[in-house]
């Protein structure tokens, strides 16, 4: 993970790539591995951090998609069933087992709702997380105790996967450079090369250095998610859009507003949403919203009326009502949702299965999509273009491939669980001195080891990568990621080399973004 050892694949001019990937997301990622493990040569591109959009910013779950299910879309449903029961098996210490709760105030949904979820379990098949039963309203109360118990009639019980996005896109990028891939993060693609009309690779520009390296490929591949439309702007100025965001915001709460390691969905929200209350990393993610945007951003911000609907909607169903002096952290992220021209507006109408799309010039582009089915769509990916760009035929490996620090039987309950086999080594780096040990946040058990090691081996390069994409801080708590900034900043200058005018502009840039995470009361 030395990235200036990755970068040296990139010095020889004549070399050629079977494949280009354009975008360090879940699908780019996913598109990188596959190609690397079927022995192919890859090179990612990234022109910020892995993750930095979209993939950061779910609701971290790996699921089937229930409201997929009452939409009748039970293809899309049963392919995700099975991608999550082999993201389990691939990456168990990163993909767990979450039992969710549906609180039934209605005598007719306790019935429904368990047939509905019966029937998830059995599209699951041998991939199944366990059985769906409705429960009275007594074990409800004993199951979350902080649900409101007046006109409770009963509720269901089933199970679906919790997992740590960033986390595992970070497993992934090991992964990828373990199997041989060129995978990079702050390399901006600034265009295309053509070769008689046909696209033959591409122009990377590294955005710490300025370098400009002109890079061949076989076929290249645009998996840039919410900002796929400009690098088919590059290909073909005047493209018509093929991408409309959607825009999903989540607010994290103290566990105490659950008390329950048990997850909560709300199946139908006063305008047809679903609401998820889900435990995660000692905190709640409630969310989210689905609001269909105009225009993307690289750092997008929660709207007001989306802030108030999650507020509004939580505290319908639990006894503490949240205020806005309760939320610890608010993020927003970016759907990338396929918009064909026959479909409306509204993101209900906008398909969220993932759509190929393949270009005069040959260059491919993939849409839409979610986390939890990432593995096959880079499989199609990857056999779509090999279809049409005539590359001799592997077969694909992913699906029982191992995830870098797959450790079965992980303890959850160990703050480092999230780095797998590669706790060992954050354990013995930080029992190496006192210094290193020392914590950086009273609240918190990151650690100056912790920090350290993911600088030295996850490709973390600013303030921002580490604090919210590697130890997940800002995500679970802003106003904490500030006030550990100074000292994360101070490891990350020594690290690096890098002097305090360097280490003072990311204390400056970080504060800026995390400011958006925080909610004025």
């Amino acid at each position: 993970m030395e990235r200036e050892s990755i970068i040296s694949q990139l010095y020889d001019k004549d070399r050629i790539f079977d494949f280009v990937v354009i975008g360090g997301g879940a699908t780019g990622l996913g598109v990188a591995l596959d190609a690397a493990t079927r022995g192919y040569s890859v090179a990612l591109f990234e022109r910020s951090d892995f993750t930095k959009g979209t993939s950061s910013r779910s609701t971290k779950l790996v699921h089937g998609g229930v409201r997929y299910l009452a939409q009748g879309d039970i293809a899309l449903v049963r392919e995700a069933l099975r991608e999550r029961g082999l993201l389990r098996h691939n990456a168990p210490h990163l993909v767990k087992d979450q039992l969710f709760l549906i609180p039934c105030y209605r005598w007719w949904e306790g019935p429904f709702y368990t047939i509905g979820l019966v029937l998830y379990d059995l599209m699951a098949r041998g991939l199944s997380l366990g059985r769906s039963v409705c429960i009275g309203p007594k074990r409800v109360a004993r199951t979350v105790p902080m649900l409101r118990r007046e006109g409770m009639m009963a509720g269901v019980l089933y199970h679906d996967g919790q997992f740590d996005d960033s986390r595992l896109a970070i497993n992934l990028v090991r992964t990828a450079v373990d199997a041989g891939a060129c995978v990079l993060n702050y390399m901006n693609v600034i265009s295309l090369l053509k070769e008689a009309g046909k696209v033959s690779g591409v122009q990377v520009r590294d955005e710490e250095t300025g370098a400009v390296y002109s890079v061949k490929a076989r076929s290249v591949i645009n998996a840039t998610g919410v900002f796929a439309d400009d690098i088919l702007q590059m290909d073909k100025p005047g493209n018509r859009p093929t991408v409309r965001p959607s825009q999903g915001v989540h607010l994290i709460l103290d566990a105490s507003f659950l008390e329950s390691d048990c997850a909560v969905m709300i199946p139908k929200t006063s305008d047809g949403r679903v609401l998820f209350a889900v435990p995660w990393h000692n905190k709640v993610v409630v969310g989210t919203t689905d609001t269909l945007m105009e225009h993307t951003e690289t750092e997008p911000v929660a709207l007001e009326q989306e802030i108030q609907f999650i507020l509004d909607t939580a505290g319908k169903y639990l006894t503490r009502v949240p205020r806005r002096s309760d939320v610890l952290s608010v993020f927003a992220g970016l759907r990338p949702l396929a918009a064909p021209r026959n479909e409306g507006k509204k993101t209900k109408e906008i398909s969220r299965s993932h759509k190929l799309i393949r270009e005069k010039s040959g260059l491919i582009t993939i849409i839409g999509g979610k986390w939890t089915t990432y593995r096959k769509m880079a499989q199609d990916t990857l056999d779509y273009a090999i279809r049409y760009m005539h590359i001799p035929t592997r077969e694909c490996v992913t699906e029982h491939y191992p995830v870098h620090g797959s450790r079965p039987n992980p303890d959850f309950s160990d703050p480092l669980y999230v780095y797998g086999t590669d706790a060992d080594e954050i354990r013995a780096l930080t029992d190496s001195s006192p210094e290193m040990a020392e914590r950086l946040h009273p609240q918190y058990a990151f650690t100056r080891g912790e920090v350290t090691w993911v600088v030295r081996n996850e490709m973390a390069r600013t303030l921002e990568d580490v604090l919210a994409r590697r130890l997940r801080i800002l995500f679970i708590d802003a106003r904490a990621a500030m006030q550990m900034a100074p000292a994360v900043a101070a490891i990350l200058a020594e690290e690096r080399g890098k002097d305090h005018t360097w280490r003072n502009a990311q204390l400056k840039d970080f504060n800026r973004v995390a400011s958006h995470y925080i909610l004025n009361e």
